[in-house]
């Protein structure tokens, strides 16, 4: 498969890792997605998958928060696996070149909100005005897509297409101590992306549910998968499990109660 049809195919992996904005929170965003498609089309999906879930292990507490916008990870996690796959390197090449073009991409997607996308924004204002629902529906699409979409996937796609006998280069010149480095920190990286992710998690409230994994773990010796079940259950009892089958956590089938107030269900006043 020539270069510039791998690169139409990366770019078209990163648009839709970034549909998100259409389809909604599908985690098509996430670099053990994105990892793995780009595998499939370098035409090596176990080293893909590799190291995915390398990046992913790397990008586990990337969320954006607030004004706080993350290291674009779709374009460094497609640009990042295909350019290991293609110089036959490891995870630690791939997480080497994945943070700086995760970090410069970010700079293009805030160009994007900032120039691009206020037109779509203040259209979709005035079709609010006249109580338009489809053109507000037509801006929020074409917005996300010129904004965000089409610019990422046109880098991805010349970054490869231009940047592939650049990088084999590149790693060539690289001294062997720094590739060993670098190797070092793939193992701390993921470290650095659970403690982040744990920082989130450790609040005062959690702590009997960390108890209670602890003694599934250490005293009733489960696997990962057992706790993985115990904690669905106990996420399903705290969310009230009636709700996922029509009611609501109180015995009362679909007939939403409100306590001191009116039940629009009742049929006596």
């Amino acid at each position: 498969m020539s270069e510039f049809i791998l690169a139409v195919l990366l770019a078209l992996v990163a648009m839709l890792a970034n549909g998100e904005y259409l389809l909604g929170s599908s985690m098509l965003s996430r670099p053990i997605v994105t990892g793995t498609l780009a595998g499939l089309v370098m035409g090596d999906v176990v080293t893909g998958v590799t190291i995915g879930a390398t990046l992913e292990l790397a990008f586990v507490g990337n969320f954006s928060i607030g004004a706080s916008i993350p290291p674009e990870m779709i374009s460094g996690g497609v640009l990042g696996t295909a350019f290991a796959i293609q110089s036959g390197t490891g995870p630690e090449v791939a997480l080497a070149l994945a943070l700086p073009i995760a970090s410069l991409v970010l700079v293009v997607k805030n160009l994007g909100f900032l120039f691009v996308l206020p037109p779509f924004v203040h259209k979709a204002d005035r079709y609010a005005l006249e109580a338009n629902s489809k053109g507000i529906s037509r801006m929020n699409l074409l917005g996300g897509f010129f904004a965000v979409n089409l610019p990422i996937g046109l880098m991805v796609g010349i970054g490869y297409y231009l940047g592939s006998p650049v990088i084999e280069k590149l790693l060539d010149v690289i001294p062997k101590f720094i590739m060993n480095g670098l190797t070092i920190a793939v193992g701390l990286l993921p470290a650095y992306g659970f403690a982040l992710l744990a920082n989130m998690m450790l609040k005062k409230g959690n702590w009997v549910y960390l108890l209670l994994g602890f003694a599934l773990v250490v005293y009733l010796k489960l696997s990962v998968t057992g706790i993985t079940i115990f904690g669905l259950v106990i996420a399903l009892i705290l969310v009230g499990y009636s709700s996922f089958n029509g009611g609501n956590g109180n015995g009362s089938k679909g007939k939403p109660v409100v306590e001191g107030g009116f039940n629009e269900y009742d049929e006596e006043f």
